[in-house]
């Protein structure tokens, strides 16, 4: 087990990184995280469009367990119980587990980036930080920063997407065998993309009475988010529409993304659906896992000269969605706080 006083980096501000520095920090352990993004969070991620609070990565919340649900509780915003309430359409959603038996959903009145923000509050987060290659040096484990000096720590987490740690970690001069294994590991995930677009009415605008949509017979869009349903003084009629794997991959570079989109919404709405006052159109290019390729449990790897190595994320945990992205953080932190290095 690392010195009480010596300093964890972890590279990923979303749910997994920051779950994983928060229980660090609770130990008394030094932490700093570094996400190249504007803010923390990844998919739980809220946008303002006019003032107004809109989620266009992740929806909802959902999960089971116990210590889960008790963090999100303690989240200091306004809690929408079981949200979405009223579901419409037959179509297959991205988290079917979402609506089984027992299982608890929930959103924010402000929006879902609420529960990284409680996870990062007190934590030294530097955002716009972009880890651009890792190495040894000593006992230590040195990052590459673009635009910046390097950082080093004897500790490193890698809390991204399993292809960006691939990449991440390919930059690893003379790789050891434990870390080709672990790379090698990372070669068989695979994310699915996800094409996300808002759409931004007047009030006037019809708005549908259900909060979530998942349509039947689309071959485009999965999800039709009434995302104003869940805000009470909404000045506008906030629709996020996200698209099939499958669509988003092959339309992934093509410009005319979003208007095929909206043309679909509008098939599936009616004629008001085409005439947005404003979109915001975003590429999610590691938005889900493929299930095929989840791991039981985060990886963590002793490194010739002594210094750590951890990966976790929603790949290293039993399920998916962000309630696996906490579960990875956490038990990659217990292991770092009680594994002694051999």
């Amino acid at each position: 087990m690392a010195a009480s006083g010596s300093t964890v980096v972890v590279v990923g501000a979303g749910v997994s990184g920051l779950a994983c520095a928060r229980e660090l920090a609770r130990a008394g352990r030094r932490v700093q995280v570094l996400d190249r993004a504007r803010g923390v969070g990844g998919r739980c991620a809220t946008r303002r469009v006019e003032g107004q609070p809109v989620d266009f990565g992740v929806a909802f919340l959902h999960g089971r367990d116990p210590e889960f649900l008790s963090d999100l509780d303690a989240v200091p915003a306004t809690r929408l119980d079981g949200w979405p309430l009223a579901v419409a359409g037959a179509g297959r959603p991205c988290q079917p587990d979402a609506f089984s038996p027992g299982e608890r959903r929930l959103a924010w009145e402000e929006g879902v980036s609420a529960f990284p923000k409680h996870l990062a509050a007190g934590l030294d987060v530097r955002l716009r930080t972009r880890v651009t290659a890792i190495e040894e040096a000593g006992p230590k484990v040195r990052l590459q920063v673009e635009d910046g000096p390097p950082v080093e720590a004897g500790e490193v987490v890698v809390a991204v997407a399993a292809e960006q740690a691939h990449e991440l970690l390919g930059t690893f001069p003379a790789m050891p065998l434990e870390l080709e294994s672990a790379r090698g590991l990372l070669a068989l995930s695979r994310s699915q993309p996800c094409l996300a677009l808002i759409a931004a009415y007047p009030r006037t605008a019809p708005a549908p009475a259900w909060h979530a949509l998942f349509p039947e017979g689309s071959h485009v869009l999965q999800l039709v988010a009434h995302d104003s349903s869940k805000r009470p003084a909404a000045g506008l009629v906030a629709m996020v529409y996200q698209a099939h794997a499958r669509w988003s991959a092959s339309h992934l570079e093509d410009p005319e993304w979003p208007d095929a989109m909206l043309a679909e919404a509008t098939r599936l709405l009616g004629p008001w659906a085409a005439r947005p006052a404003a979109t915001e159109a975003h590429r999610w290019r590691h938005a889900r896992n493929d299930r095929s390729a989840e791991l039981a449990e985060p990886m963590l790897l002793t490194l010739p000269g002594g210094g750590r190595l951890g990966i976790c994320g929603d790949r290293f945990a039993p399920g998916a969605g962000v309630e696996a992205a906490w579960r990875s953080g956490r038990a990659l932190a217990k292991r770092l706080l009680t594994e002694v290095a051999p």
